[in-house]
């Protein structure tokens, strides 16, 4: 058997051929997404993500027989072991063959790596952190990803638990086929709420989309600091993924809570991108010619798929119906309305009170993501 290596990333060719390494895994997969290679290129650019302002992370490529055979991630993130009072690294970006020697050196070298910044712990796969793509697929592969969802291979799982890991938590992901029948169930509770809860339920406002953001910023920090694997999304990585996501964004997709001036909660749905970016394979421009912009642009317009990326009330607010009246209205101003059908994504195995609520309007739970952790033996 030929000798495995690990280099750790430093050059732009080596980040190019640790991107480009997806196509192989996944030539023989009808339902993979090609990212486009120069988001990737953004996402992994220490000078441009706002990630590398508080956190460090490395890459890592294994080659045998001077072939790549599998990539990794290592990342750390003072900010959330400062939060949960933990140690703990993580692995993303996890690409391997079939081959499970190949895949304990590439956790070898994350292991290594996370070490040497002191951390007795390792959790994964989780793209720097949990506000990012997170979780390895583990039921549901013969669905397509939507935008900012996991897909991989059924066999990484073993490879996986197959060098020490276990399972650390479960994510959801819930398909409505038919929004008639939650929004009949949501009219009918709705209108019992509001004669409670003076609640306003607006629309956000893209014109003045930093003042928005701000908002959003302060709901989310809000409702999901109790969550696990929760960690508060700074200011300057708000504003990046708010710029990221603004050629998509559209009135009838962001609603906002509010409790007279106050901002109490909020939804975000975003349009299926990956619908149009599956016929680009990765790429914007073909011959120096905007061929792939165009297909985008094209495809853009007949999108009728979407993801419900975000659902959070504060915690006080929670009993007043405010996520079973943003719902509603996302039911019938961004479904309904439109002919959209979609995904909400994602939720915690834990988290009883959505999940219920899910099931009792309709939704079907479809993908199951997990997280794996690992303890950092000396």
């Amino acid at each position: 058997m030929s000798e495995i290596k690990i280099s750790e990333v430093s050059t732009r060719r080596d980040r190019d051929a640790f991107i480009k390494f997806q196509w192989r895994i996944y030539a023989n997969d009808p339902v993979w997404v090609p990212p486009l290679i120069i988001e990737r290129k953004t996402f992994l650019d220490r000078k441009r993500h706002p990630f590398y302002r508080h956190g460090d992370a490395a890459l890592f490529l294994a080659r045998q027989n001077g072939e790549i055979v599998g990539r990794i991630m290592a990342s750390d993130d003072p900010n959330y072991n400062s939060l949960h009072q933990s140690n703990v690294g993580c692995f993303g970006l996890f690409e391997c063959i079939d081959d499970r020697n190949v895949a304990a050196a590439l956790f070898g070298a994350a292991v290594n790596w996370l070490r040497k910044k002191g951390r007795t712990e390792m959790m994964g796969p989780i793209d720097y952190s949990t506000n990012y793509v997170c979780g390895l697929l583990i039921d549901g592969f013969q669905f397509a990803p939507t935008i900012l969802t996991a897909h991989n291979p059924p066999y990484y799982r073993e490879l996986i638990e197959g060098c020490g890991f276990t399972k650390a938590k479960d994510w959801y992901a819930w398909w409505f086929a038919d929004p008639a029948k939650a929004v009949t169930h949501l009219r009918r509770f709705a209108e019992r709420v509001r004669r409670r809860w003076p609640v306003t339920i607006r629309s956000a406002n893209l014109k003045n989309i930093r003042e928005e953001s701000r908002r959003l910023r302060q709901i989310y920090n809000q409702a999901w600091e109790k969550n696990w694997g929760f960690v508060p999304f700074t200011e300057a990585e708000f504003e990046f993924m708010t710029r990221e996501m603004k050629p998509l964004l559209m009135p009838e997709f962001a609603w906002i809570a509010e409790m007279g001036n106050e901002p109490i909660g909020f939804t975000l749905c975003l349009p299926d991108i990956n619908v149009a970016l599956r016929h680009l394979n990765g790429r914007l421009t073909r011959f120096g010619f905007p061929i792939g912009l165009i297909k985008l642009l094209f495809y853009k317009r007949r999108i009728r798929k979407g993801r419900l990326i975000a659902l959070g009330v504060i915690e006080k607010y929670r009993r007043a119906g405010v996520a079973e009246m943003l719902v509603l209205r996302v039911m019938e101003e961004t479904m309904i309305k439109r002919g959209i059908t979609g995904e909400l994504s994602m939720t915690l195995e834990d988290n009883f009170m959505i999940n219920r609520f899910l099931e009792a309007i309709g939704a079907t739970k479809y993908k199951t993501y997990r997280i794996f952790k690992r303890i950092l033996a000396e």
